[in-house]
C-alpha cells in the first residue's frame, strides 16, 4: 500500500503543478509583474510551501532531539535538492523537449535573472551556514535578521525589474477557458486550489516515504535531509519541466533559483531563531555542495554568456556524491 500511495501522490503533485503553472502566469499578468517576478517570487514561494511546512511543524510542535534534527535536516535539504537534483531534472528536460522543432543548444532564458538569483543565494546561504560557528546565540539572532532583510531586498529588486507578461503569451485559464480575459477571482481561486492539491500530494508522499523509511531503520536526520526534500521539492521540478516543455525557460529556472533564495534566507532564519543551530558534518557537507553547484552554474553563465543544459545536468552529480558520502559513512556524520 505504501508504494501504491507513493505513485498516487506523484500523480496528484503533477496534476497540481499543471494547474498551478497556468494560474500563476495569469496571476502575474493580473498583477502586472515581470516574468522574473512570476517565476522567482510567486511560483517559487508558492511551491515552496510543502517543504517549508516540514521544518516549521517539526521545530514548533515536535519534541525531543529528533524533532530538531528533522527541522534542521529539512531546512538544509531543500536548497541542496534545488541546487543539484532540480537543476539536473531541468537540464534533462531541456535536452528532451524541442523548441519549434529544434533541440536546445543553450537555455532560452534571461541569464541576468538567473545570475541575480544565484548571486543572492550564494551570499545568504554562506552566511546562514557560517552562523553555526558563532559562539553565542545572540550573534546568531543578528544573522537571522540579516537573512530576512536580504530576502525583503531581493523580493523588492525582483518585483521592480522586468517587463509584464503579455496576454497573448498565455494559454486560457484552466478553470475558465471560455473567457479570454478571466477575472482575478477565478485566477486566485485556481492558484489556491492548485496549492492545496500540491500540499496534499506532497504530504501523502512524505507520509508514504516516512512509513517505508522507518521500517528500514533510517535515522531521523538522514530521512529529513534526503528523503523528505525529494518529495517536497517535486512541485518545483514538475513546474519547471512543464515550463521547459512550453519553451518558457526563464520561468522554469526562475522557479528553482527563486526557491533557492527563499529556502536559504527566510527558512534558515526560522531555524536559527528557534533551534541552537548547531550543524553536523553531514549538514555542512550538503551546504558546501549546494554552494559549489550554484557557483559552477554562475561562473558558467559569466564566462559563456549563456547557460547550456549540460552544465545543469552536471551539477546534479553532487547529489550522487552526497549519497555516496552518506552510505560509506554509515550515517555516522549526522
Amino acid at each position: 500500500m505504501a508504494y501504491a500511495t507513493l505513485i498516487i501522490s506523484l500523480a496528484i503533485i503533477l496534476a497540481g503543478a499543471e494547474i498551478f503553472t497556468n494560474g500563476i502566469e495569469w496571476l502575474g499578468k493580473k498583477l502586472n509583474l515581470g516574468e522574473g517576478a512570476v517565476g522567482s517570487i510567486l511560483a517559487a514561494v508558492g511551491t515552496a510551501l510543502p517543504e517549508t511546512m516540514i521544518p516549521v511543524i517539526a521545530i514548533l510542535f515536535g519534541s525531543g532531539e529528533d524533532s530538531t534534527h528533522i527541522g534542521i535536516g529539512a531546512i538544509l535539504g531543500a536548497p541542496f535538492m534545488l541546487a543539484t537534483l532540480a537543476m539536473m531534472v531541468t537540464g534533462g528536460a531541456a535536452l528532451l523537449f524541442k523548441t519549434n522543432g529544434i533541440r536546445r543548444r543553450f537555455m532560452l532564458c534571461d541569464i541576468n535573472i538567473i545570475k541575480r538569483d544565484l548571486s543572492f543565494f550564494i551570499i545568504v546561504y554562506a552566511v546562514a551556514l557560517a552562523a553555526a560557528f558563532l559562539p553565542s546565540h545572540d550573534y546568531k539572532i543578528y544573522v537571522a535578521i540579516f537573512l530576512v532583510s536580504a530576502y525583503a531586498f531581493y523580493a523588492y529588486r525582483t518585483i521592480r525589474s522586468g517587463q509584464s507578461l503579455g496576454a497573448s503569451e498565455l494559454p486560457p485559464l484552466m478553470f475558465n477557458k471560455s473567457i479570454p480575459n478571466p477575472s482575478l477571482f477565478w485566477v486566485v481561486f485556481q492558484v489556491f486550489f492548485a496549492l492545496v492539491v500540491i500540499v496534499l500530494g506532497a504530504n501523502i508522499f512524505v507520509n508514504a516515504i516516512t512509513s517505508i523509511s522507518t521500517s528500514l531503520g533510517i535515522p531521523a536526520f538522514i530521512l529529513a535531509i534526503i528523503i523528505a526534500p525529494i518529495a517536497t521539492e517535486l512541485p518545483e521540478k514538475f513546474n519547471s519541466v512543464v515550463w521547459i516543455k512550453q519553451g518558457k525557460d526563464t520561468l522554469a529556472l526562475g522557479n528553482i533559483t527563486g526557491a533557492m533564495v527563499f529556502q536559504s534566507s527566510l527558512i534558515p532564519a526560522i531555524g536559527i531563531l528557534l533551534t541552537p543551530w548547531k550543524l553536523s558534518p553531514l549538514a555542512l557537507i550538503s551546504g558546501a555542495l549546494a554552494l559549489t553547484s550554484a557557483t559552477i552554474i554562475l561562473f558558467s553563465i559569466r564566462f559563456k554568456k549563456k547557460l547550456v543544459p549540460s552544465t545543469l545536468i552536471g551539477v546534479g552529480f553532487f547529489y550522487i556524491i552526497f549519497l555516496l558520502i552518506v552510505v560509506f559513512s554509515g550515517g555516522n556524520l549526522h
